[in-house]
């Protein structure tokens, strides 16, 4: 009995997470296709048209925006939501999980380097 238990136990932690990793590759998937969409004009490649050391790389994510150290998805989502300087807030323009896979993106290809970008 412990045994069939322990399969079925097993079964279902094998099945969560794949769905989460399913589900976190198709918002990366979307993010992508918002980021491309909305932000790449100024960001291609991970980069910055306007201000060249605030790119999208790990480094300078880490060093100019405030918490990503400690939630790099929030501090990404605060940035986009709000805006700064020369960057437009969207909030108004992308809906809440729009941002979310957008930032989920970024710090995906943040941790990559931007490398397949």
């Amino acid at each position: 009995m412990r045994i069939v238990l322990f399969i079925a136990l097993l079964a279902i932690a094998l099945f969560q997470f794949t769905f989460i990793d399913s589900a976190l590759a198709a918002e990366i998937s979307y993010g992508a296709k918002i980021f491309k969409a909305n932000c790449s004009s100024c960001h291609i490649g991970g980069g910055n048209i306007l201000i060249s050391e605030k790119t999208l790389k790990k480094e300078a994510l880490s060093k100019y925006l405030e918490d990503y150290d400690a939630d790099s998805i929030q501090a990404i989502i605060y940035q986009v939501q709000n805006g700064k300087n020369a960057m437009p807030a969207f909030k108004s323009k992308l809906s809440e999980q729009e941002i979310i896979d957008v930032a989920a993106y970024i710090v995906e290809e943040a941790e990559q380097n931007w490398q397949d970008s």
